[in-house]
């Protein structure tokens, strides 16, 4: 860290200035005598002030970065005597100007004097009035980028001289009138970005027949262009061999005109038609009104890397030859079964089958997919044994996993846990996003696919419209798991949510969940765990959610840290818990007379779950609790037999059955578990 020496003025010869990267502080007033610079890259630092007009005196400038530093205030007008300059990087300062900053005002018609302009990029900003007729002398510009300010007036047609552009960024816009037809005979024209721009050819009702004549489009943006009716035949046959994206999102479309479709761009990277009115029998896109099955044809896109089906009513399989696609496919979201030849796509990283009717046992070949970062079977009906590990290694990258809501049974085993290596590493880098970069070409970075879930926190769901890229959470709730909490997850140290709600784990609570110092949810209610709440627990001190409720756990509540903020709802329908915030005091507890439940009882009153009960205190004459009705029981003659027998053991018991009537706290849980003291 440091300055830029003024004793750097002295070298009055000097050409090329390369100082990025060094954590530079204060200004660049040293470089004012520098004359004969060609090349300045004073790139990542933190220079601040304004930019000197004596930059204006380097008329042999060709490239300029001051990109990511602090510099202020606008442009100075002096650029406008840069002829030479070919490259400008203002980006990242807090200056009032160029793009990704908060440039206002018009566009400085002296930037046309800048003849040797290969890029020109103004996009992000406030920008008013219309385009400057002086462009029309940039005759070396390739990229022009005024996207996303709030220019108005008709695009100008001097713009159909500029031949050597190859990107044209005009969306987002307040642009009136029609495109130039000009522009579309620029021969070298690859990038075509127009929606949102209140351009009456943007209001295009139709695919505009231009587009037949345009060989070397890479990019095609389309969206919110008010486009109606059917995609024609023509279309799926423009720019076949050089068409990286297509953005067709917010029209009208209704249907294609080719039936089944023939994909023939065969380096399309990604699609976006989301969000039209597509009805028919073949495609791949979500939230549209297709049935039936999908097309084989689609596997003929050899590049693409995302796949959205969701939120579809399909009725068939997905093709097989998805598996072709194992070297690029990225993202897959959609309905119905999935076929097992996709433990081919070693680069899968978000599998999302979420809310569907599959009824299957779970796919241990899921196992395989090493890149594999989000898996999310929510709502479905995979049943069965989670079946011993089949690979050497599986889910490394795991960090979001999502079983609830199926019917999963037998025990939890710590080899399930063993290999998720993604949720033991502790990370500390800044807040980004979990996405895949669907396209990182040099003149649109912004093509991704953010992926997205919904997950069950205090029993509400929450959406997740994107998903933090170090988030790690497991949610195995509302299904048939039994056993003990397994061991091996307190490996899992950069844990932040974990729900094993609503399944029938029993055993104690463990107290090596208190490793898990990441956790800021842990929800175990309904399931059969017993034994006091260890104090170790209290050293998890991001826990914000934390719900033990129906459960047999005894003893008095800890209250230190954040257990002392957690409210009466995290421990309801545990008998035998005492202390804050319950009401029931732990001094009251050890005065009583009852017994405290057995480890055979706490077992035996789990089995209320797997019962549709219905229990009536009917009223309570000298030693006989009169009135109990069992629906739809399950009980075993065995079970019915020690009922009769055992009625009448205790006045004890009974004192409890009085108390529960009397005071009307005949909730299904404490109920059922009373009944149970009786089996």
């Amino acid at each position: 860290m440091g300055h830029i020496p003024y004793s750097l003025g002295n070298l009055t010869r000097l050409v090329n200035l390369e100082l990025s990267e060094n954590r530079l502080i204060d200004t660049i007033r040293p470089l004012k005598n520098l004359t004969l610079l060609t090349d300045v890259d004073l790139t990542g630092n933190s220079l601040k002030g304004t930019i000197p007009s004596s930059f204006g005196n380097m008329l042999k400038l060709e490239y300029l970065s001051l990109f990511d530093n602090q510099f202020g205030g606008e442009i100075p007008s002096s650029f406008g005597r840069l002829s030479h300059l070919k490259f400008l990087l203002l980006i990242s300062n807090s200056l009032t100007e160029l793009g990704m900053n908060m440039l206002i005002g018009r566009i400085p018609s002296s930037l046309g004097n800048l003849v040797q302009l290969t890029r020109l990029d103004l996009s992000c900003n406030q920008l008013v009035g219309e385009i400057p007729l002086s462009f029309k002398d940039l005759l070396e510009l390739n990229v022009l980028a005024l996207d996303s300010n709030q220019l108005s007036g008709e695009i100008p047609s001097s713009l159909g001289r500029l031949t050597q552009l190859e990107c044209i960024y005009l969306s987002s816009n307040q642009f009136h009138g029609e495109i130039p037809s000009k522009i579309f005979q620029l021969q070298d024209l690859s990038y075509l970005q127009l929606n949102s721009s209140n351009l009456s050819s943007c209001n295009l009702n139709s695919f505009s027949e231009f587009l037949q004549d345009q060989d070397n489009l890479r990019e095609l943006d389309l969206s919110y262009s008010n486009i109606y009716g059917q995609v024609p035949e023509w279309f799926l046959n423009v720019t076949t061999k050089k068409l990286n994206y297509l953005n067709l999102f917010g029209n009208f479309l209704t249907s294609f005109a080719l039936n089944p479709i023939i994909f023939k761009w065969k380096i399309l990277v990604a699609a976006n038609l989301t969000f039209n009115k597509l009805q028919g029998s073949h495609y791949f896109i979500s939230n549209n009104r297709l049935s039936r099955g999908i097309s084989p044809l689609i596997c003929n896109l050899s590049s693409i890397q995302m796949i959205d089906l969701s939120d579809k009513n399909l009725t068939r399989f997905i093709p097989q030859c998805l598996s072709n696609l194992s070297g690029t496919l990225e993202v897959m979201s959609l309905h119905r079964p999935l076929p097992r030849s996709l433990h081919n796509c070693n680069n899968l990283e978000f599998l999302n089958l979420r809310n569907n009717h599959i009824t299957d046992v779970f796919t241990s070949w899921l196992g395989s997919l090493l890149s594999l970062k989000v898996l999310i079977l929510q709502y479905n009906g995979f049943h069965g044994l989670i079946e011993e590990q089949a690979y050497r290694i599986e889910f490394p990258m795991l960090q979001i996993v999502d079983l609830s809501q199926n019917i999963l049974s037998g025990s939890l085993r710590s080899g399930y846990f063993k290999h998720w290596i993604a949720m033991k590493v502790s990370e500390t880098n800044p807040l980004s996003y979990i996405r895949d970069a669907i396209a990182q070409w040099q003149f649109y970075p912004s093509a991704t696919f953010d992926y997205s879930m919904s997950v069950i926190a205090k029993g509400i769901e929450m959406n997740y419209s994107k998903i933090q890229e170090y988030l790690t959470l497991i949610d195995l709730s509302s299904n048939n798991f039994s056993g003990v909490i397994p061991e091996s997850i307190r490996n899992l140290k950069q844990l932040e949510l974990l729900n094993l709600s609503n399944n029938m784990l029993s055993g104690p609570l463990p107290p090596f969940l208190a490793n898990l110092t990441n956790l800021e949810q842990l929800d175990l209610s309904q399931n059969q765990l017993s034994r006091e709440i260890p104090l170790e627990l209290t050293q998890l001190t991001s826990l914000a959610v934390f719900n033990v409720s129906y459960n047999h756990l005894t003893g008095p509540i800890p209250q230190l840290r954040q257990f002392a903020t957690f409210e009466n709802n995290s421990y309801k329908g545990n008998s035998w818990l005492c202390g804050n915030p319950l009401s029931r005091k732990c001094e009251d507890l050890k005065a009583s007379p009852l017994l405290s439940p057995t480890s055979e009882e706490d077992q035996d009153s789990g089995s209320a779950m797997e019962l549709d009960w219905k229990i009536v205190c009917m009223g309570y004459v000298s030693d006989l609790v009169i009135g109990v009705v069992l629906e739809n029981t399950l009980i075993t003659r065995r079970r019915a037999q020690s009922l009769v027998k055992n009625f009448g053991r205790t006045k004890q018991r009974r004192k409890r059955w009085k108390r529960l009537c009397e005071t009307k706290e005949y909730s299904y849980r404490n109920l059922s578990s009373s009944v149970f003291e009786y089996l």
